[in-house]
């Protein structure tokens, strides 16, 4: 695996390698912080052996990756963005014993895998953005071995997170795009299992399971961490772009987020509930 291949989901290239992508680099521990607790069923899910060759498909900043390596994985991370790939390679290197990974930036729809080259593929919320899911999922499963293991965990629909109730406050003050809306490019594009499904199936895989989970996430310290956090989000801020939305709209929507963040407070820290799926399947 050396170098890029060429990129058919652009607009995805785009914004990874542009504000999204930096602000999930530069704020690595906080996207951690909101996403880790999927780690621990993602990678038992993923049954790693001493020296099993993992792909962690849209390894981000590179958690999942090292994880797996400290499980004894030969691990390699894959992902659009440059910036994210750059922390992941200097976190792992700024950590003793973090074991075998290696990153690579392409885009796994398209990348040109070594066949049979992995034995276990895993996602933690990579896998959602694919310009073609079928078309990908077939690429990622030429790359497993026979029998090699396929493990992801995604959102269930919008409408079921505890981040709902945050974006329809803001919601009050700017408009925003229907977020329930389960489309290919949207985060809940795997929200409906029959559909999920359909995709593995169509792309070769068999023994297709969903498990649900509903797991902790801690946004900040207070709802005010929380908000501030979250407003520089970017899909948010594209969304308040596309809205026009000026300083006092902007102000607006960011003191609804922090009164709805509210709710949410306890001695931790602000913690809202993610229900997700955790899928499974295995190349025959």
């Amino acid at each position: 695996m050396e170098g890029m291949t060429d990129m058919v989901n652009s607009a995805q290239a785009e914004a990874w390698n542009g504000y999204e992508g930096r602000h999930w680099a530069d704020h690595q521990d906080r996207y951690d912080n909101l996403n880790d607790a999927a780690n621990a069923p993602l990678l038992e899910a993923a049954g790693i052996r001493e020296g099993d060759r993992l792909l962690d498909v849209g390894c981000g900043n590179g958690r999942v990756a090292r994880l797996a390596a400290r499980r004894g994985a030969q691990a390699v991370g894959i992902d659009l963005s440059a910036p994210m790939l750059a922390r992941a390679r200097d976190s792992a290197a700024a950590v003793e014993e973090v074991g075998d990974v290696t990153f690579v930036q392409g885009d796994a729809q398209v990348y040109d895998f070594e066949e049979a080259s992995f034995d276990i593929a895993v996602s933690r919320f990579g896998v959602m953005f694919f310009a073609d899911p079928a078309a990908a999922f077939r690429n990622i499963g030429r790359a497993l071995r026979p029998g090699g293991r396929l493990a992801f965990v995604c959102p269930q629909s919008f409408s079921l997170m505890d981040q709902a109730v945050i974006f329809a406050a803001i919601g009050t003050q700017v408009t925003l795009p229907a977020l329930n809306e389960d489309s290919k490019h949207q985060p809940a594009s795997f929200a409906d299992p029959a559909h999920t499904e359909r995709v593995l199936s169509e792309a070769g895989f068999k023994g297709i399971g969903l498990q649900a989970l509903a797991l902790p996430q801690h946004w900040g310290k207070d709802a005010s961490d929380a908000s501030a956090f979250l407003m520089g989000w970017g899909p948010l801020q594209h969304w308040l772009a596309l809205a026009d939305a000026d300083e006092r709209t902007r102000t607006r929507a960011h003191d609804a987020a922090t009164e709805a963040f509210h709710a949410f407070e306890t001695r931790q820290g602000v913690r809202l509930t993610s229900r997700l799926w955790l899928v499974t399947a295995e190349r025959p």
